[in-house]
């Protein structure tokens, strides 16, 4: 209610000045017709104030009651925004001051499963070559047994064919018959 009486008191002290100037203008001070005239419509004002306090105030009043609480509320809400920004900032910040050691980590893990994935790859390789040097001792020496039982029958049948030669060419019909019967005998007997 107080603020009223302040509204009003500074609004009448303006209508005062306001006259003054008005009056000044014609060179004359104040005339009665000049008094009348400015007293209507300085009451006209008052009316026009009331009626618009009365009818318009509570309203008026709401909507800036209404703007300060909205206005207050929207800088609540920037302020709890900006403190919240802040907070990510800083869990930015100290999420990017932290990458540089996850990076090394990640580095460090990565050069550390590289290189037993090479000694398990040399590993592997020496394995295998073992293998292959096995396989191949073992394949040379079975073309080698092949290549020696190959070659003692080819002695065996030269053997028997030079020796067939020798007996053909020493070994008369009376031997050749004395052979095959003591060879037989020898069959028949065992």
């Amino acid at each position: 209610m107080k603020r009223v009486y302040v509204f009003f008191a500074v609004l009448v002290a303006a209508l005062a000045m306001a006259s003054f100037a008005f009056a000044s203008a014609d060179g004359a001070l104040f005339t009665a017709q000049n008094l009348k005239d400015y007293a209507l419509r300085v009451v006209n004002f008052i009316i026009f104030a009331f009626l618009l306090y009365k009818f318009g105030g509570a309203k008026i009043k709401a909507f800036f009651v209404g703007r300060r609480d909205q206005i207050k509320q929207e800088l609540d809400d920037l302020q709890a925004r900006q403190a919240a920004a802040e907070k990510k900032l800083k869990e930015v910040e100290t999420g990017i001051a932290n990458m540089a050691q996850e990076k090394k980590a990640i580095l460090d893990q990565a050069r550390v499963q590289g290189e037993a994935i090479k000694a398990a790859i040399i590993e592997k390789a020496h394995n295998d070559a073992e293998a292959l040097k096995a396989q191949a001792k073992r394949t040379a020496a079975n073309e080698v047994q092949a290549a020696i039982d190959s070659i003692r029958a080819e002695m065996a049948d030269m053997v028997v064919a030079a020796a067939e030669k020798i007996v053909a060419e020493k070994l008369s019909a009376q031997d050749h018959e004395k052979l095959v019967d003591d060879y037989l005998t020898k069959v028949v007997l065992n």
